[in-house]
């Protein structure tokens, strides 16, 4: 039962934020109070409401108790229903109240790979990073490609694109894993469904403060590009390979035609994977007596298929299928509806966690 005074202390804090915005003119005041009260707002307005339904619990209660025995009786009903009710807003509350990831609003860079079934695998890592790419444009979100190697059908045997905007990393964090797809390939002449897979990776990108890299534990390599790309791509060492000593990370990037620029798009690819690698060591050594749970850190595992066929996509980690597989591969709403079971369950397993421990 989530105390009184911490209700209170909420709504009345939601208050000051609103009493301080109205006094200040300096800009970076006005944006992190602004932040503040986005932020607080849905939780001051859920506290109110469980502080009116509490309120509602006792009136009733005085009213049972009271000599009107017709007053007494309509209490009775609505005390069934406060108490019926009031569970369900403590846990709702209690969700909202949960510690949040500060990696939630951060841009990430996402990497889709084909995996086993060859050319299949790369059509179908095409189709999981367009997938992406569209949900992105529907939130708004601005999606830039760092590096791409295409296949000879289509896809892409790799591809990474980095992601801005509002709450990308707290939206598609839980998309990390292998995808899976049933489906007849274009080449298959005899209609026989094959199984074949693609890896996503969602790496949040640390702040400066985040993740310190020490030069002296950077081997960087420079190298002639290869493949399209004009005159000069064979002709300058502009490729660039990174190898972080400690961790044997290696990065490399290619596609410009500057040394300079493809060691910076490295540089932010290493940070990435190494705060990403940081992230997946804590959150498995929390993990280790619940790896049933979505958010256990477990990169490798599969998470989710694509059965074209039954036109269904299934997540594996929260049994939920939706038959709605054309509506998810075009980045539609059935994206939203997979990503939000995905956080619900999160935060579930989080709440009980934290009940199992007080």
């Amino acid at each position: 039962m989530i105390p009184q005074e911490k209700l209170t202390a909420i709504i009345d804090r939601l208050q000051a934020v609103e009493t301080e915005m109205s006094q200040v003119s300096d800009a970076d005041d006005i944006v992190r109070l602004s932040k503040e009260h986005a932020e607080l707002k849905p939780v001051a307005e859920a506290a109110q409401i469980l502080t009116t339904a509490r309120d509602d619990l006792g009136a009733a209660e005085e009213m049972i108790a009271g000599d009107d025995p017709d007053m007494a009786e309509m209490a009775r009903e609505e005390l069934a229903e406060l108490k019926e009710k009031i569970p369900a807003l403590e846990h709702e509350l209690q969700l909202m109240l949960l510690p949040k990831d500060k990696a939630d609003n951060a841009p990430v860079i996402l990497e889709v790979r084909a995996g086993t079934g060859g050319d299949e695998a790369a059509l179908f890592a095409g189709d999981l990073f367009r997938m992406y790419q569209r949900y992105a444009s529907t939130r708004g979100w601005r999606v830039e490609v760092i590096s791409a190697t295409e296949s000879g059908v289509g896809g892409y045997k790799e591809i990474q694109a980095n992601v801005s905007g509002d709450n990308v990393f707290g939206r598609l964090k839980f998309e990390s894993g292998v995808h899976r797809v049933q489906r007849v390939p274009e080449t298959e002449t005899q209609g026989r469904i094959h199984t074949s897979a693609a890896t996503v990776a969602v790496l949040p990108e640390p702040e400066d403060v985040d993740i310190e890299i020490n030069e002296s534990d950077l081997r960087v390599d420079v190298f002639r590009a290869s493949g399209p790309g004009g005159q000069s791509v064979n002709t300058t060492d502009s490729a660039v390979r990174i190898t972080h000593i400690p961790t044997g990370v290696v990065v490399s990037q290619q596609d410009e035609k500057s040394q300079h620029k493809n060691r910076a798009k490295a540089m932010k690819v290493l940070r990435a994977r190494l705060y990403d690698a940081e992230r997946a060591r804590i959150d498995a050594e929390r993990s280790a007596e619940r790896k049933g749970q979505v958010g256990s850190g477990d990169r490798s595992e599969r998470i989710r298929t694509y059965n074209f066929p039954q036109s269904r996509v299934s997540d594996h980690r929260i049994n939920l299928t939706l038959y709605k597989l054309q509506d998810m591969i075009e980045g539609g709403p059935a994206v939203d509806e997979m990503i939000d079971a995905l956080i619900l369950q999160d935060q579930t397993d989080r709440l009980a966690d934290l009940e199992s421990n007080e």
